[in-house]
């Protein structure tokens, strides 16, 4: 059972990662746009080892794995918007449950496949958890006072980040779906290099932005704070990292499907360690963490984890 207890600790390094990735992209940097181009070139650094392992893949599949680059940034940037607007619990489990969503039919029309009676239940599963977390009530209301509010221009905030979350998913599962198309006739080092080049590259157009550049500008500025600041950010990334390769050793050393399951388990974290953080620090981070609110969360997390479960079968 070592691959389980690789599984949690992956899960809980990425939770932490998340917590950070709304805390830093909300009250430190305070732009979305500036994240991103640190996220991507922070990423980008892992090209230090393009000599051991790139190699030209030609003209087509060149261009191809930079726009998924450019796929990657836009899932990064739309992702880092959301968390700024929303809770982070909220977000990232949209995100995390409308990938596959998306995922599924993408492959079915631009790859081929097709779908089973599992991905089918995957897929309704997934649907019916999504929709028990977009739904979260802002108040004692029913059904339908819920479905008039959330139309409300009042909570233009939340349908904004609700949205862009989708968004995230949506570009998340292009890039999924376009990288199986690009490793299925390329060495998997090589096009992932130039995949990170291609989201540096992509990230780098934020540039064009002055606004943007102050921004990026001033985490860099020699100042105590600030350097706590880049600590933290650097920090974050090399943590995101080292969950994600525990994320694919449990992969390697267990059964794939109940491993994908186990993303539950980060979506819970995210909840549990967002409510005690709201609860004695609501300055760093400021989560709903009423009975009700708490239960809608676990139910969809609940029900996303049994959906990721039939599709990885």
């Amino acid at each position: 059972m070592t691959w389980f207890f690789v599984a949690l600790s992956a899960y809980f390094l990425l939770a932490i990662t998340n917590l950070v990735d709304k805390f830093l992209v909300e009250k430190v940097v305070g732009s979305a746009r500036a994240y991103t181009f640190i996220a991507c070139a922070m990423g980008s650094l892992i090209f230090l080892v393009a000599p051991w392992f790139l190699s030209w893949p030609g003209t087509f599949f060149f261009w191809f794995n930079l726009f998924l680059g450019l796929l990657f940034a836009l899932a990064l940037l739309f992702l880092y918007a959301s968390l700024r607007r929303g809770e982070a619990s909220r977000s990232l489990v949209i995100v995390g449950g409308s990938t596959p969503i998306f995922s599924l039919p993408l492959s079915f029309f631009l790859l081929g496949d097709k779908f089973s009676t599992n991905q089918l239940i995957a897929i309704s599963l997934l649907l019916l958890g999504l929709l028990v977390m977009v739904f979260l009530p802002e108040k004692r209301q029913n059904f339908w006072e819920k479905v008039f509010t959330s139309l409300n221009l009042k909570h233009s905030a939340t349908l904004l980040s609700v949205f862009l979350a989708l968004l995230s998913g949506l570009f998340y599962a292009l890039f999924f779906v376009g990288s199986k198309f690009a490793y299925a006739s390329q060495d998997f080092f090589s096009a992932f290099l130039w995949t990170r080049l291609g989201a540096l590259l992509a990230a780098s157009l934020i540039l064009f932005s002055p606004r943007a550049r102050r921004e990026i500008k001033a985490i860099f500025t020699r100042q105590p704070k600030r350097k706590r600041n880049q600590g933290l950010i650097f920090g974050n990334q090399v943590l995101g990292a080292i969950g994600f390769v525990l994320q694919n050793y449990a992969v390697y050393l267990g059964p794939v499907a109940i491993v994908n399951s186990l993303q539950g388990v980060q979506y819970a974290w995210i909840i549990f360690l967002g409510a005690i953080i709201s609860f004695f620090y609501p300055k760093a981070l400021k989560e709903d963490i009423s009975k009700r609110v708490l239960f809608q969360k676990g139910l969809a997390i609940f029900i996303i984890s049994i959906g990721l479960y039939f599709l990885s079968l």
